[in-house]
């Protein structure tokens, strides 16, 4: 009884603690001004700066959201900050700066980054963000629909050899169901369906417009199952042979998850990954239409949660988790580079000289084992399984033209100054 009103008392004091040290993230007459300036002919993201910022972290209170559950305790992410991260010069666009002093810089348009050795906090600040709030993570979201792939793979309830009309009936007579599943895991359809966000009439902008990523009016379709089995994009290559980003490929994943597992994405991620991970709180994703999530960038979720996912993926999975949820076995599969597959010269560059490949919806895997995944102005998350790293973070575009640092090459350059091999 002694040990167990210790305990509540340690409890309250940092529940005390926490209270005492809460600010408000917006006020109401903030919320009030930035929701009279959303696009009324428009989508709502296309919009930029501080009031891009805000509604990429305020998205909920503006947009229909569907929850992913957490569920039990919350697991224990200790803090043992290395002090040296923060005064690490590295190059950046503005010269050499130290590290931290770069993200203060008002060209930084970070909002948060958390970074975890061995499970455990080594690097936490919001410059331009509560480390409560949940911003929306945007193609991040797509790592988690090939990690429940992967999932699914592993148990033997899938065989990604396999066209995904042979788990989609829906799609059997469609151009879609031809595709094999790991040719979607690893966006190479060969359908001429890339992401544009510009091309109104073209193919991904009107899977957008359906799920609700896009701009929509009444003509627009309203059912993305029914407008992604009816199409008949134009073939640009024989499938599993060019890479080519779409978040089409995404949703059809997503679709091919909720069949199997018979019930909506966001469930799927709760019983999977969510209530199993020691989640600080319930994740939330944007569903705009007809309350379906926007299954190829919906989530939104706290910084430490998003870091707890990246844990699944190194040796200190056991921080978060009571068992192993991503196998060995699907990792490694990651980082194999898949046959006969060619990446654009554009992309390589992006990604800089160690690029390797992209695969199972991560954008790049790098020589160094470097997993990176990103979301549109300025979301992304990085691991590397051998060096037991991870680290996640927010930001937002400052223009159109999205002239803000990139924040992964200074951060790559940070790591492997800091965590040059693995242990």
């Amino acid at each position: 009884m002694i040990l167990l009103s210790c305990l509540l008392s340690s409890c309250a004091k940092v529940n005390n603690d926490q209270a005492n040290s809460f600010v408000s993230a917006s006020s109401v007459a903030r919320t009030i001004s930035s929701i009279k300036k959303l696009p009324k002919d428009d989508i709502w993201w296309n919009i930029y700066g501080e009031d891009q910022a805000w509604n990429f972290k305020n998205a909920n209170r503006f947009l229909p959201t569907v929850h992913v559950h957490r569920f039990g305790e919350v697991s224990t992410l200790k803090s043992r900050i290395n002090e040296k991260i923060a005064d690490v010069v590295v190059d950046t666009p503005i010269g050499k700066k130290p590290f931290k002093t770069f993200l203060e810089n008002p060209v930084s348009t970070t909002m948060s980054l958390v970074i975890l050795y061995r499970g455990d906090i080594v690097f936490e600040y919001y410059p331009h963000q509560e480390d409560y709030e949940k911003p929306i993570y945007w193609s991040v979201t797509k790592i988690i629909v090939s990690t429940l792939v992967g999932m699914l793979e592993e148990e033997g309830l899938v065989d990604i050899t396999k066209p995904v009309s042979s788990y989609i009936k829906d799609l059997k007579n469609s151009s879609y169901g031809r595709i094999t599943i790991e040719n979607l895991l690893n966006m190479a359809s060969g359908f001429d369906c890339a992401d544009n966000y510009f091309d109104r009439s073209s193919c991904y902008y009107r899977y957008s417009s359906a799920i609700g990523d896009g701009y929509w009016t009444e003509e627009s379709p309203s059912n993305p199952y029914h407008f992604v089995a009816s199409l008949e994009p134009k073939v640009i290559a024989p499938q599993g042979t060019k890479y080519q980003y779409s978040g089409v490929d995404t949703f059809v994943l997503g679709w091919l998850i909720e069949t199997v597992l018979g019930m909506p994405l966001h469930d799927a991620i709760t019983k999977k990954i969510w209530m199993k991970i020691g989640a600080e709180a319930d994740g939330l994703m944007i569903a705009p239409r007809n309350g379906i999530p926007v299954i190829h960038g919906g989530l939104m979720i706290r910084p430490r949660d998003a870091a707890r996912f990246g844990l699944l993926f190194t040796p200190s999975y056991k921080k978060v988790a009571s068992s192993r949820l991503v196998s060995e076995s699907f990792i490694k599969r990651i980082s194999v580079i898949p046959s006969n597959l060619q990446f654009d010269k554009r992309k390589q560059s992006q990604n800089g000289k160690r690029f390797a490949h992209s695969a199972y919806q991560w954008d790049a895997v790098f020589s160094n084992s470097d997993y990176f995944k990103g979301g549109w102005a300025g979301q992304g998350i990085l691991v590397n399984p051998q060096k037991d790293l991870v680290a996640v973070y927010t930001g937002y575009a400052i223009d159109d033209n999205e002239s803000q640092p990139d924040l992964l090459p200074i951060l790559r350059q940070l790591l492997n100054h800091i965590y040059p091999s693995a242990r």
